[in-house]
């Protein structure tokens, strides 16, 4: 025996609405997936800039202090460190890692001084104040400063907690996926 649920009673009319809820809530998941294999995008979660949707423009050119790049932090003991406690997520990148959105700061060549806050090449850069320790009480240490090497680059951002070249010094500039470029996105 069969039993069919009509449209026009009222378990049968939540029953389509679900549906097409799932439908479209599925089609949306794919729409993103797609975009994000095909366009680019990826979804920043992390509040040391905007949250939201993110495109990876193509870079034509060498990277510049100032760019605002998605790159992939190298397999380093501070970045293995910085991953166990949670500051990078999961991705893509060699080791496991998210793409981080950061800027660049300094390229090779630039010099790097740490005590307190940043200075490069005797320029202090607002918004880099170290802290000791994590929002956990875990302890910080901050990069030993020095002078960029050449095809490196020393990343910021002027968020108050942001994990960056602070704490796990210059990154290989070939670790650069892009320009990050905000697609749908909001400061909180």
């Amino acid at each position: 025996m069969t039993f069919l649920i009509s449209p026009t009673s009222a378990g049968g009319r939540q029953r389509c609405l679900a549906l097409v809820f799932l439908a479209i809530s599925c089609g949306f998941a794919l729409a993103v997936i797609a975009g994000g294999t095909i366009g680019g995008l990826r979804l920043n979660t992390t509040p040391s800039e905007p949250l939201g949707l993110w495109r990876v423009a193509p870079l034509y050119r060498p990277v510049q202090v100032d760019d605002l790049v998605f790159v992939c932090p190298p397999e380093t003991d501070a970045v293995l460190q910085g991953f166990a406690r949670g500051y990078l997520r999961s991705g893509l990148c060699p080791g496991g890692f998210g793409p981080l959105i950061k800027t660049v700061a300094a390229v090779g060549g630039q010099h790097i001084d740490v005590a307190g806050g940043v200075t490069i090449d005797g320029r202090q850069i607002a918004s880099s104040n170290l802290v000791s320790q994590d929002g956990r009480g875990r302890p910080l240490r901050p990069y030993e400063g020095g002078t960029v090497p050449p095809g490196f680059l020393f990343l910021h951002s002027p968020f108050p907690g942001s994990w960056d070249s602070r704490y796990f010094g210059p990154v290989p500039a070939s670790g650069v996926l892009g320009l990050a470029k905000q697609v749908l996105t909001y400061a909180p």
